[in-house]
């Protein structure tokens, strides 16, 4: 049996309290009041989860993912497997979920609804609605994932209203994404069954979602900042609130979690039971996880804090074992295997230029905004060689973009132009782009975007950046393109070097290009993104030319 004493931070009866919890075979046992404790223990609350979260995107597998995030407090996540579903199917499914049950961290994985994203990529593998339905029925598949495809719940496309009833058929909730959507839309949207949204960017959006009874998910990850918009939402609708990374990379997440959130939250002045609801008890609820509460008869899933202001992590346990404490993981690192789909063949400098008949030409521009994930776009002249080659401005960050197909030996990959990166020199390429997870790149020339795209062929999967002369840094992500093998803290150092080397290397500007950069290919968020098969268009949902 543990004994801790500490001041308890009781959720439910909304109270702070001197108090002794006893814990016997991973379950709290009993919990007593007590007159005093010494101010040095610190607090005891209820562990933080996660309310959405793509594993993959932080380059690690589930294993290691844990031995980071317990540092920070987390106990549990809600996680969508639908990066490694787009590569690898159900497969990559299976795998994630062998993964993670080898780790106390409580992974609450759900069966990915839109695999491929849309019809207008390639991706590697399709969940048809009997796969994911086959997935629902498994007890370690708590939800639907999040449905990208509002388009096809506003047109009643057969195939994703069946995915939505099989999740109500069974039980489990169905996850939302819809960014922007407001008015009738948003509400035909939600009565499909839907009941969360962490696609939000401005405060109306979120408040009239949350007018319809809707989740609110409140999301700060590598891309996508979305808390000083929507903090308010605590205040307005403290019973409908839930925090998310959603996407986070290695080097953040050294630095923090969940506990993060939390304590802004506090800073910005909300109500501290309200916050830490939102952050530990609202996902345990929604959905239905087997996560302990600090309450008597509860599995014993709690943090210590030294502060009720900075959130500072003492220790975590997750069914009474001690997983980590003083900054340390005492989760051992484990051997994971390396599932992955890439057969591309290396490409040639001229497959990366774009030529044109005119003599002068104008094209669309994909607007990139740091913080976010939804993109604008413009309209660029730009000037054409002698031969027909439409040539980037740097002068106006106008650069070349390319996606291409990692699934097919040969394949002539999309181009188009980009604003936003800021590089003077070189070329990014990643595996990592989401949903498909293609090659994406971005570069001043033909040869850097080829040299960089090469780069991440060779590797069979990962992140590069390169100078105008080759200089390359590459960064392996052998687990399906996706993920790496290394220890967590020696890959968010490896990042963290790349990333650092992009922006004073290459003149990057932006706070995570390589985030930025994996959300370019992303064909279900506004306005103009890039796919394997041409530049997009979502407002109208179809393909847009390049030239105008």
């Amino acid at each position: 049996m543990t004994t801790v004493q500490a001041r308890l931070v009781d959720l439910h009866q909304r109270r702070i309290y001197p108090a002794e919890i006893c814990v016997k075979q991973g379950y709290i046992s009993s919990i007593r009041e007590l007159d005093s404790v010494p101010e040095e223990n610190g607090f005891i609350l209820p562990g933080f989860i996660d309310a959405h979260v793509h594993v993959e995107s932080s380059m690690l597998p589930p294993t290691e993912f844990a031995r980071m995030a317990v540092v920070h407090g987390t106990v549990a996540t809600i996680s969508d497997p639908h990066e490694i579903a787009n590569v690898l199917g159900e497969e990559g499914v299976l795998f994630m979920l062998e993964d993670a049950a080898r780790t106390p961290l409580k992974i609450c994985f759900g069966a990915p609804s839109c695999v491929p994203a849309t019809t207008f990529e390639t991706a590697g593998a399709v969940l048809d609605a009997d796969a994911v339905e086959r997935l629902l029925q498994r007890a370690d598949i708590g939800y639907l994932s999040e449905m990208m495809n509002f388009p096809g719940v506003l047109h009643n496309d057969p195939e994703v209203m069946k995915k939505i009833a099989a999740a109500q058929r069974i039980g489990k909730p169905v996850d939302g994404h819809a960014p922007g959507l407001k008015g009738e839309m948003a509400e035909q949207y939600f009565k499909a069954g839907i009941s969360t949204d962490h696609e939000c960017f401005t405060l109306d959006e979120a408040e009239g979602k949350a007018a319809l009874g809707v989740h609110i998910l409140i999301r700060e990850g590598s891309a996508a900042r979305n808390f000083e918009a929507l903090w308010p939402m605590i205040n307005e609708y403290p019973r409908q609130v839930m925090f998310c990374s959603d996407d986070k990379h290695p080097d953040e997440l050294a630095q923090g979690h969940i506990n993060r959130l939390v304590a802004r939250a506090v800073e910005k002045g909300c109500d501290l039971f309200d916050v830490l609801r939102a952050a530990c008890v609202h996902p345990v609820e929604h959905y239905h996880l087997k996560v302990g509460l600090l309450r008597e008869g509860d599995p014993a899933d709690f943090v210590i804090v030294s502060d009720l202001t900075h959130f500072e992590v003492r220790s975590t346990w997750i069914d009474g074992q001690q997983v980590a404490g003083d900054g340390q993981t005492f989760l051992p690192k484990l051997s994971c295997e390396t599932p992955n789909q890439f057969v591309a063949l290396r490409k040639k400098s001229s497959d990366f230029q774009y030529f044109t008949s005119k003599k002068e030409t104008s094209v669309q521009v994909i607007e990139v905004f740091d913080g976010e994930i939804v993109t604008g776009k413009s309209v660029q002249a730009l000037d054409v060689s002698p031969d027909g080659e439409v040539l980037p401005d740097l002068e106006s960050d106008v650069l070349m973009i390319t996606v291409v197909n990692r699934y097919a030996p040969t394949s002539k990959p999309a181009l188009g132009f980009v604003r936003g990166f800021g590089l003077r020199q070189g070329a990014l390429a990643s595996s990592v782009a989401h949903d498909s997870h293609n090659i994406v790149a971005v570069g001043v020339s033909a040869a850097a975007i080829a040299a960089a795209v090469n780069a991440v062929i060779d590797a069979g999967g990962g992140i590069c950046a390169c100078t105008h002369d080759a200089q390359v840094q590459v960064l392996p992500l052998p687990i399906a393109g996706l993920m790496s093998i290394e220890d967590g803290w020696t890959l968010a150092k490896q990042y963290a070097q790349v990333d650092a080397w992009t922006k004073s290397t290459l003149g990057c500007r932006l706070k995570a290009p390589f985030m930025s950069l994996s959300f370019l290919a992303l064909p279900v968020i506004p306005d103009l993104k890039m796919t394997d098969l041409g530049l997009f268009d979502v407002g109208a949902f179809d393909f847009a030319p390049v030239e105008v």
